[in-house]
């Protein structure tokens, strides 16, 4: 049928069929033409929109702050709120299902991840103003804990109170659950009674008044602590298949988190991915959760999550994700003897969107790797490339021999790599630097890197060269500058800035023997080193953080046209606010150059 609702987008993919059934039976079809105003701001909504065909614009006043196309869906949070936080307006002519809200809050009631899942919807289409107006901004679910959610009383009746004073007590108290403490059986026990429990004693037509609600409570209680994530919340109750969870503060309970309150806390959906990632039992699986990554990551930044908050999630969602795949390809025996690493902008924590792969294994010394090790290496790799995550040209990957080696071989490596002439060792090492440990025994990667820095040291002529790639494609030319592809009237923020600003700081690091693999903790480290002044430290921190947004904003913004993203911009496409921050940020790569110039003396080189 013309405009048949489907099924294949999130977050109706996750229904059950009696779920799709009730949808098919409420849902309404519905056209506007193009300037129509679908929703007005303030408005109570009734229903949820799904877009079928055509474009949506949403506004905050008189400003458009966001497109939707088909599949999106809007305004939930409204339904949620009871007024439309936007206007939505059709930008052409639109088709429309449209879903009553009594059926999508009886959705989001029976199936913890379709909620989860609406409401990651909402995040791009409507948290984009969510740091405005006194709403409080996206939190991680990494970092979010069960006391930041809303938590409602526990009432408790002892287990031989009647049912119906329990329902009286509900009607009273506007509640919908109690505790139930039962002594009668020996050690003191708690359990719940919920208005489902209720319709089940109905339904079997059992007395009420002549009915303990102990006979009818759940026990035992599924609990958790106030310091607890709450996406460990999430999941218990997907698991247990419940509603709520019972949160116990020194054995006692002190309030219940209901699914509703913590789906709407919740504005963002990068939790639910975790918990696919860690819970996932093949590969298949696995891929599916890799491959909503990029679309938590759109929809965060169009939600107002700050930059630092995406880099720090995308780096664990991916550092989960190397860690369960290696897990599900590789032999424990092989996890447990080796260190799985990634570098570049992953290994730094720089990366949004995804991009080639980089990764290594360090083996131990002594062990004896399984015959099959470059099939495992293989099948890891080829998983990734289904994941998203391309191979990348230069064979940076554990599917490449020469990135999968004993510790020692990784040192006869690294030997080779810093002699003179070898461009090709100084790209390696470069990469190496930016190691992150994902998977394993991360004491391995550590004891590389300590070969790395007693190979090195302070005025080495090895280094002044390593230093010298800053200007590389300024110069049109050097050991670097095949990873990097120029694209003509446009500029190419890797190559004019990003790459001199990363590779300078990661300079200025491996002279100064730090540790740390990302350039805002190599930059901090520099400022307490008294290597940087924070006056430095700060500007190229701020610079760094604009680059990779616009970087991003650009983007987005090719992948929603249908193109690939390149990583360049159009200064001409920037507003005017973009290219005055974006000239800023040049400014600073600028004086980083100038500043290592004279101090390793690249003139010499």
């Amino acid at each position: 049928m013309p405009h048949e609702f489907n099924f294949d987008a999130s977050p109706f993919d996750v229904l059950s069929a009696t779920e799709r059934e009730r949808v098919r039976a409420s849902a309404q079809v519905a056209r506007f033409a193009q300037g129509a105003t679908i929703l007005e701001q303030g408005a109570k909504p009734t229903q949820l929109f799904v877009i079928a065909q055509g474009y949506v614009r949403q506004f905050e006043g008189e400003e458009a702050v966001a497109v939707l196309g088909p599949q999106d869906c809007f305004d939930g949070r409204g339904l949620v709120a009871g007024k439309a936080s936007s206007r939505f307006v059709a930008a052409e002519d639109v088709v429309l299902h449209q879903l009553p809200g009594q059926v999508v809050n009886e959705l989001i009631s029976a199936n913890a991840t379709f909620g989860a899942l609406l409401f990651s919807d909402l995040s791009e289409k409507l948290g984009a103003l969510s740091g405005r107006g006194g709403r409080h901004e996206l939190q991680s679910l990494m970092s979010a804990r069960v006391r930041d959610a809303q938590l409602r009383p526990a009432n408790i009746v002892d287990a031989r109170t009647d049912v119906l004073a329990v329902v009286r007590m509900f009607s009273a108290r506007g509640v919908t659950n109690t505790l139930v403490r039962d002594a009668a059986a020996g050690p003191v026990r708690l359990g719940i009674f919920t208005t489902t429990n209720l319709q089940r004693a109905i339904l079997d037509g059992r007395p009420l008044a002549r009915l303990a609600v102990g006979e009818l409570a759940s026990f035992p209680l599924v609990t958790v602590g106030p310091g607890d994530h709450l996406f460990e919340a999430l999941a218990l109750m997907i698991r247990h298949r419940v509603h709520r969870v019972v949160v116990e503060e020194g054995g006692q309970p002190s309030g219940i988190l209901e699914q509703l309150d913590l789906l709407g806390f919740l504005s963002n959906h990068s939790y639910l991915i975790a918990l696919r990632i860690m819970e996932a039992g093949d590969l298949a699986v696995l891929e599916q959760a890799a491959l909503q990554i990029d679309g938590a990551v759109a929809r965060l930044y169009r939600g107002g999550a700050k930059l630092a908050l995406l880099t720090r999630l995308v780096q664990e969602l991916n550092a989960k994700l190397y860690a369960r795949a290696w897990q599900l390809v590789a032999p424990a025996e092989l996890v447990a003897n080796s260190c799985l690493f990634v570098m570049g902008s992953e290994g730094r924590g720089e990366q949004l969107l995804k991009t080639d792969q980089d990764n290594g294994l360090v083996l131990r010394d002594g062990y004896a790797a399984p015959p099959d090790l470059d099939t495992i290496c293989k099948r890891f790799s080829d998983a990734l490339s289904r994941f998203g995550y391309p191979e990348c040209p230069g064979g940076v990957m554990l599917s490449n021999p020469t990135w999968r080696q004993p510790l020692h071989g990784f040192v006869r490596s690294l030997e080779r790599w810093l002699l003179p002439g070898e461009s090709e060792g100084l790209v390696a090492l470069s990469t190496l630097l930016d190691a992150r440990a994902v998977c394993g025994d991360a004491a391995l990667l550590e004891a590389l890197r300590d070969e790395i820095f007693a190979r090195v040291a302070e005025g080495d002529a090895q280094l002044r060269r390593f230093a010298s790639a800053i200007d590389a494609f300024a110069e049109g030319g050097g050991w670097l500058s095949r990873l990097l592809h120029p694209r003509g009237g446009e500029i190419d923020l890797k190559k004019a800035a990003i790459f001199p600003l990363v590779h300078g700081v990661r300079s200025l690091a491996l002279e100064r023997h730090v540790r740390a693999s990302g350039t805002v903790d190599r930059i901090e480290a520099l400022v307490g080193a008294g290597r940087l002044s924070r006056e430095a430290g700060t500007e190229l921190n701020d610079a760094l953080h604009i680059l990779l947004e616009l970087r991003l904003k650009a983007a987005l913004a090719q992948i929603e046209l249908g193109h690939a993203a390149s990583g360049s911009v159009s200064p001409e496409q920037l507003t005017s606010l973009d290219r005055a921050l974006l000239n800023d940020a040049l400014a600073a790569v600028r004086r980083l150059r100038s500043m290592l110039r004279y101090h390793f003396r690249l003139d010499a080189v």
